[in-house]
Parts: structure tokens; C-alpha cells; sequence
């Protein structure tokens, strides 16, 4: 049946729909403005109802398109019960969230269904891979009813992780008339071997992948995850590196690479992001007063904040390397005898009881010396004007009374203590068992006076309600110097792309999707606030002393030179925006309806991949590479031709030239200059 390819319908399927469970919400959540520019009220994003969260996030609507009406109706009329409407963020996108509860009393029926037709196990007890049978059944029904209602429109199905998986496998095995798309943001056995400590990359080619998921407990989910990579017409990743590592453990080369983007909010004048960084510094400022409190005896101006954030797999998103090269700076730093401070922080998810006495105590006491400063302060203001209207010359002997005196020296005595500053601020519930606690024993990092490189373990996400860090994520990492994310597995990495978005610098690593894209697209990513630490080719140790190298060289840049190096990262944003990586997606789709529907084109797909592209050159001012690397790499991902004019460290802001991109675009100029 010939369908119209030129206006097709788009389903988009994933478990975090209205469902924020991880980084995939994040992705659908952002990328959801641009899809509804492109295909407006064609488009759907399909999910579970999950009833916490959806009645406040979704509006609740009736559906108008008679194909989908219908559908519906026949479905509620079976018993199964859903939410349609609208999805209450940018865009407003239209979403379809299936009750799979009320469809439970099937499972087994479906389990032995899926069995039969394609071969894949579900065992009884989990219940994941349950919850995934439902919600692919439903979707599989839901667009077989479709494709039999709506005959004349192309459509197609586009499914994320192998939770959502089940659906694509059964649209496969009974041929709707649907084109599909497969995106792994992470193949579960990846996840699972690096979790384990193995040579992951290194051995990527040699494993017996039935072996290695049997012996791990996932072999049903593994087989449903690729049995969706094969059964897709198109099957896509996140990232090169991922892509690189499904073609092994799944079977399957990718067919193209999707990245994640963010929406990017550009300010009208550059020196708006600066402001926003000063100002949250300075609640950064306000918790490392009181945290060190007895100990608050280094520059605040002189003092840089690291930090890295994520979830809490230790040695996955790099936190042992990050916490070993800390040591490493440390000792650099007393070397060198700079007289700069770092205070590094890990924000990660561990299981706490509450926040810690000394914790608690130090920001009280700090409060209370804040609050008598300022009245103090209120009283000399008044008796300096009043001598002054009376044409007394103040003496600076007189604007203390003794009382006040007294006062002051009783707020600065409370701030006195013998112990050192604490390295973390919870009660940990198994303190001698958590990794962080452990490993910072070992190096012996507890924060002595003498020490140039400061630790706060802070074992809870950010939020502004928070009693002793009072500031969002976002506003913490806009305060910040430079985010630290030394992944060995890393599929994308949003951590990294928001510290280039709000034009913080960061560490990332080549075994990391984002690393893998600037350095495939930057000629020199450090020049840029991209610093990418090699855990592909060098050993562990050589990895954390190029990163301890990496963060010491940061900290002997001046002000100025951190000025603009925020402004050049910021500037890199336009890269991650999703109206150019959204790009990617629209290929995918194209792809996807080539395949599905030859017949309805007659002109040849463009081969993007043959086109000569260049990387961000680096500055001109920094003396020329004889050297421009090729696409040999089998990692490599190249977006477009960028042009950049001449730049220093110290160079003012308004002789900065603008990047432009081959197709003309200009990704942005800057006339402002700007303060730390």
C-alpha cells in the first residue's frame, strides 16, 4: 500500500513520557519544542501512566483526529485505560500515557505471546521486564489499530531503550505498515560489564555476550534489547562511542547518531551569564564560610570551586579519578607554593540519615556573626551621621561601644573549634563502607590548614530548600569554575553539555559521547573550556595525572583569563542546541521512511558523510597545528564548517569575531566585556 510520506505521522515511545526516572526524560523533554515546530498536532509521545506525576503534568484532552478517536475508543471499550492530552512544558507537545494496571490480568497471555513469536524469555519475577510486555502489547495494539484506520498517512514509530522495546518487536513480527526507528542511549550490557570492572573497551570485541548477560541475570532483557536493535528499519545511537560498543554487544552497526541537545537561552548581552555566576559564587561563598568555619583562614578571592555531580557509580562517572587527582593537585599546588584555594565538591545520591552536627553548627554560627555585623553596622551608620550633622570629625575610636566590643569578640570566640572541617555533610548511614568517605581516608584528605585543595562530599542532589546549600543545581554549577566528569562509561553526558550551556568549563574524557563530539568538532576543545582527558589510549595512572595537570593549569590562569574562556565556552553552546541536533533526527526519520516506503522516492539520499567538514578551528593566536586530523577515527562525528577569528587569553571582549558556520549561519558575536 503506497502511503503519503509527506506529512507522516510520528509516535514517539519511551517509559519517562510525563515519567522522570533518568536522562532520557531529560532528552524528550528538550527536544520536544523542536519536534512539534516540525510536525505540529502529527505528533505523539507514547508512555506508562504513571499517576504521581502525570495528572499535574499533563492537561487532559479529548482527542479530535477521527483515526485516533477511534483507536481510542475501541481500546477503552476493551479495558484498557489511558490519559491523552497535553504535556504542560515548552512546546505543549500531545502524549499518550497507557494505564499498564489495568491490563495486568494479560500479562501472562502477552509473556507467552511474545515468547512464541519471538522467541525472548520473561521470567515472573521481574518486574521490569514485566512492566515492559504491558506497555509494548498496548502500543503494538494501539498502532495496528491505526494502520487500519488511517490508510492514506505514512507513520512512524520511534522507540527509546529496550523498556519501550517490546512494541517495535511486535510492529516487526506483525507487519504493520509502519516505518520504525530503535535509539539505545546505553546498551544494558555495557552498563552492566563496566559496573563489574572489566577492561570494557579493550575487550569490547571478545565477549560472549549470552555468556556475559546469562551470567549477569539479564539474557531476557538482553534478547529483547536485540531483538528491537535488529528488528528496527532504523537503528541509532547517542553517541559514537555507544555506537562503537552496540555494534559489538548487540550485533548491529547504527545507522547514524543521534546526540542529545538542550534548549538553549540565549542572553540579549554577554555579560548577563557573567552577573548570574557572580551572584550564585556568592552563595557558594556563603556555604564555605560556614562549613570551615575555625578554619575559614584562605582568600575567598582567590579560591576556585570543582566539582562533579551525577549518579552515584563510583568508578562509571569517574569519581575515584576525580578524588585521586584532587591528591595530585594538592601536592602540585603546595610545590609550586601558589597561594590559590580549591574547594572541590562531590555532589552524588548516597544513602544519609541527616545532616551532621558540625555541619549544621557552622552555618548557625556563621549566621548569627552576619546578623550581629549588621546590626552593628546599623548602629555605627547612625552615630557616624549623627556626628557628622552636627560638624563632630568622627574618630574611628568612637563608632565601637564597648558593649559591642564585647559582642563581636563573643560571636568570634563561637567560631573557634579543634577539629578539622568535616569532608563530608551528612550522617552516612554505612560510613565505613561508602567508597567516597574511604577513598578520601586513604589519601588523607581532611582538610588540614596546610592543605591548597579543600573536599565536600555532599550526599544529596541540590535544591534551594536545602538548609545549609540553598541554591538549585543550576544555580550551584553557574557559581562553580569548572565541573570535573572523568567518565569510563559515559554513553552522552549531560553533566558536561550544561556547564558549556551556562559557559562553565569543563573535564570530560574521549570514552564519553560529549568528550567524543568536541573533540571530533573543536580543534583544541581546552582552548574552548573543554578539557578531555585520554581513558582510551593511556593507562589509569597516566589518565589521572593528565587530569591533576589539566586542573593545575587552570588554576594558575589570572581573572581575566577565566573571563574569557567562560565567554568562549558559552559560546559553544550553539552547538548543543537542539535546532542542530534535532538535525540528526530528522535524517533518522527520512531514513526511516526511505526504507518503509521506497516507492514514494525517486531522488537519491545525500551521502552528508561524503562532504569535506572541518573541525572549530583554535584560536588564531595560538600557534598552528601542522596537523588537522581526518575522519579515519571510527569514532569521529563531524557537523559543520566553523570559522573563528583571532582570540587570546587576555584579549578584550569587542575584537572578538563571531563563529560561522558553512551553510552561513553565525552562531554568535559578543561586543560586552565582562567581570568575574
Amino acid at each position: 500500500m503506497t502511503r503519503d510520506v509527506s506529512k507522516p505521522l510520528l509516535f514517539e515511545t519511551a517509559w519517562e513520557v510525563a515519567n522522570k526516572v533518568g536522562g532520557i526524560y531529560t532528552v524528550l523533554r528538550t527536544k520536544a519544542p523542536v519536534t512539534v515546530h516540525e510536525y505540529g498536532d502529527r505528533y505523539t509521545m507514547i508512555g506508562p501512566l504513571n499517576m504521581r506525576t502525570a495528572p499535574v503534568e499533563v492537561e487532559q484532552l479529548e482527542p479530535t483526529e477521527p483515526a485516533l478517536r477511534d483507536t481510542l475508543n475501541e481500546m477503552r471499550n476493551a479495558g484498557v485505560n489511558f490519559l491523552y492530552g497535553r504535556w504542560l512544558i515548552e512546546g505543549a507537545p500531545k502524549v499518550l500515557l497507557f494505564d499498564i494496571g489495568s491490563v495486568s490480568n494479560r500479562l501472562n497471555e502477552w509473556k507467552a505471546d511474545i515468547w512464541s513469536v519471538a522467541g525472548i524469555p520473561s521470567p515472573p519475577d521481574d518486574r521490569e521486564t514485566n512492566d515492559a510486555v504491558l506497555l509494548g502489547f498496548l502500543v503494538a495494539w494501539f498502532l495496528e489499530e491505526m494502520t487500519r484506520r488511517e490508510k492514506n498517512t505514512a507513520i512512524i514509530a520511534h522507540f527509546h531503550e529496550w523498556l519501550a522495546g517490546v512494541g517495535l518487536v511486535l510492529a516487526r513480527k506483525r507487519a504493520l505498515d509502519v516505518c520504525t526507528i530503535f535509539t539505545t542511549h546505553a546498551t544494558l550490557l555495557g552498563r552492566y560489564l563496566c559496573a563489574g570492572s572489566v577492561d570494557f573497551y579493550n575487550n569490547l570485541r571478545n565477549f560472549d555476550v549470552d555468556h556475559e548477560a546469562g551470567k549477569r541475570g539479564i539474557y531476557h532483557r538482553y534478547c529483547l534489547e536485540r531483538a528491537a536493535t535488529h528488528c528496527a528499519d532504523v537503528f541509532t545511537t547517542v553517541s559514537h562511542i555507544t555506537a562503537y560498543e552496540a555494534e559489538h554487544l548487540l550485533k548491529r552497526k547504527p545507522d547514524g547518531v543521534l546526540p542529545n541537545g538542550l534548549n538553549v537561552v540565549k542572553f540579549s548581552a554577554v555579560h548577563e551569564f557573567q552577573n548570574l555566576h557572580a551572584l550564585a559564587k556568592e552563595k557558594i561563598n556563603d556555604f564555605v564560610r560556614g562549613h570551615f568555619y575555625g578554619h575559614y583562614d584562605f582568600d575567598l578571592d582567590n579560591t576556585l570551586y570543582f566539582f562533579t555531580a551525577g549518579r552515584y557509580e563510583y568508578s562509571n562517572k569517574g569519581i575515584d579519578m576525580y578524588l585521586e587527582s584532587l591528591a595530585r593537585l594538592n601536592h602540585h599546588l603546595k610545590e609550586s607554593g601558589s597561594k590559590t584555594t580549591v574547594v572541590a565538591f562531590v555532589i552524588t545520591p548516597a544513602a544519609t540519615h541527616s545532616f551532621s552536627v558540625e555541619t549544621l553548627k557552622g552555618h548557625a554560627v556563621i549566621k548569627q556573626l552576619h546578623e550581629t555585623v549588621a546590626e552593628i553596622q546599623a548602629k555605627i551608620g547612625k552615630r557616624l551621621f549623627e556626628q557628622a550633622a552636627r560638624g563632630i570629625e568622627p574618630s574611628g575610636a568612637d563608632l565601637l561601644s564597648e558593649e559591642e566590643k564585647v559582642l563581636l569578640k563573643r560571636r568570634v570566640f563561637a567560631l573557634k573549634r579543634s577539629t578539622l572541617p568535616p569532608i563530608v555533610t551528612h550522617n552516612m548511614s554505612d560510613d565505613s563502607k561508602d567508597p567516597v568517605l574511604g577513598q578520601l581516608r586513604r589519601l588523607q584528605m581532611f582538610n588540614h590548614p596546610s592543605d591548597r585543595v579543600k573536599v565536600v562530599f555532599h550526599p544529596e542532589f541540590l535544591n534551594a530548600n536545602n538548609p545549609v546549600l540553598s541554591v538549585d543545581y543550576e544555580e550551584f554549577v553557574r557559581g562553580c569554575h569548572l565541573g570535573v566528569f572523568p567518565s569510563y562509561y559515559e554513553p552522552w553526558g549531560y553533566t558536561p553539555a550544561e556547564c558549556t550551556v551556562m559557559g562553565v568549563p569543563s573535564v570530560t574524557t574521549n570514552l564519553s559521547g560529549f568528550g567524543c563530539f568536541m573533540e571530533d568538532n573543536i580543534e583544541k576543545p581546552q582552548d574552548y573550556g573543554i578539557y578531555i582527558v585520554d581513558r582510551r589510549l593511556k593507562s589509569a595512572d597516566e589518565s589521572i595525572s593528565q587530569l591533576a595537570s589539566q586542573m593545575f593549569d587552570f588554576c594558575r590562569k589570572t581573572r581575566r583569563q577565566r573571563i574569557n574562556q567562560r565567554n568562549r565556552t558559552e559560546r559553544l553552546s550553539d552547538l548543543l542546541d537542539w535546532k542542530r541536533m534535532g538535525l540528526e533526527y530528522v535524517k533518522a526519520r527520512q531514513l526511516a521512511l526511505r526504507r518503509a516506503f521506497p516507492d514514494s522516492f525517486h531522488d537519491d539520499l545525500d551521502d552528508a558523510e561524503n562532504e569535506a567538514l572541518r573541525k572549530v578551528p583554535r584560536p588564531l593566536s595560538v600557534p598552528g597545528s601542522p596537523h588537522v586530523r581526518g575522519t579515519d577515527d571510527p569514532l569521529a562525528y563531524q557537523m559543520g564548517e566553523l570559522d573563528l577569528g583571532p582570540r587570546t587569553d587576555d584579549e578584550d571582549e569587542d575584537d572578538r569575531v563571531s563563529i560561522s558556520l558553512k551553510s552561513g549561519d553565525v552562531l554568535g558575536s559578543r561586543d560586552e566585556d565582562d567581570e568575574e
